[in-house]
């Protein structure tokens, strides 16, 4: 098990909590999709058990996840071992480019806005959180209720897929402007995104992982799966907003920075671990 020294209670524990599902998709792209190779039940209910999830929460985990098409199992003997789909494959490519892409240096702003309006029917409550998620994930934020602003304004190709998976398009615009005379950005990001919320999580995400220190590769291993799990939350968290917009000190900088030393420095034994945990049974 990873090693935390000392009690830690947060604010917000959810942060550092995760369902075993969420935890199996952490374990196969951080793993399983760098090595292309197939991983044994018993490998991943092993790990998932260092990760404080019970045998049979892990099982459900690994069907459920099957049931969903992203991984296909074989039987060899009695054991069953799990390849990704292309489906699954996909699927975690695209989460470890943007986990992976959101920690990374900030990019110069040309000072442009995209803005969406869109429409949804008043009783589609189902339909308008599934739009709020999926734009959220983005990077956009609501202004109002049919109002979406983003500072990236590359996100448009992104935002046509959401509308149209959703069935929006139609009653839908999008534009790309500059801010005019009339108003202040710092304002308007104030009323798109909960910034005092998000600045929060990054300060519980840098206490969380200042306390980890493991000793061993096994240690290693729990603590990087800890680590990525805890900071995929954020490009949905956090439209990582230009510095000319982000209030001074932003605590997002610095774990941006810590994520990316600590997966660094845990990166070799956590690998080493995890080949001999998945070597063949």
């Amino acid at each position: 098990m990873e090693v935390v020294d000392g009690p830690f209670v947060t604010r917000r524990q959810e942060l550092g909590a995760a369902s075993a599902r969420s935890l199996l998709l952490t374990v196969l792209g951080e793993f399983v999709l760098p090595s292309g190779r197939p991983v044994w039940t018993a490998t991943l209910i092993d790990l998932l058990a260092d990760l404080d999830v019970a045998e049979k929460a892990a099982r459900q985990a690994i069907m459920r996840t099957a049931d969903s098409g992203w991984i296909a199992g074989s039987r060899v003997g009695r054991e069953t071992r799990w390849t990704l789909t292309e489906a699954g494959t996909r699927l975690l490519r695209e989460g470890t480019d943007r986990i992976y892409g959101f920690a990374a240096e900030q990019r110069e702003w040309d000072r442009r806005w995209l803005l969406l309006t869109v429409g949804v029917p008043d009783n589609a409550r189902p339909l308008r959180q599934r739009l709020r998620t999926q734009l959220g994930w983005a990077g956009f934020g609501s202004v109002n209720a049919t109002t979406w602003v983003t500072p990236r304004v590359d996100r448009e190709p992104e935002a046509l897929r959401v509308l149209s998976d959703c069935g929006l398009l139609a009653g839908s615009w999008s534009f790309v402007a500059q801010a005019g005379a009339v108003g202040d950005e710092r304002s308007l990001v104030r009323s798109a995104w909960d910034l005092d919320e998000i600045e929060g999580r990054y300060e519980d995400f840098l206490d969380l992982v200042a306390r980890r220190r493991p000793r061993t590769d096994r240690q290693a291993l729990v603590a990087q799966v800890r680590l990525v799990q805890e900071w995929r939350r954020f490009p949905l968290l956090d439209p990582a907003l230009p510095t000319e917009l982000l209030p001074p000190r932003w605590s997002g900088n610095r774990a941006a920075e810590v994520f990316r030393e600590r997966h660094a420095a845990w990166a070799p034994r956590a690998t080493a671990a995890w080949a001999e945990l998945s070597r063949d049974r």
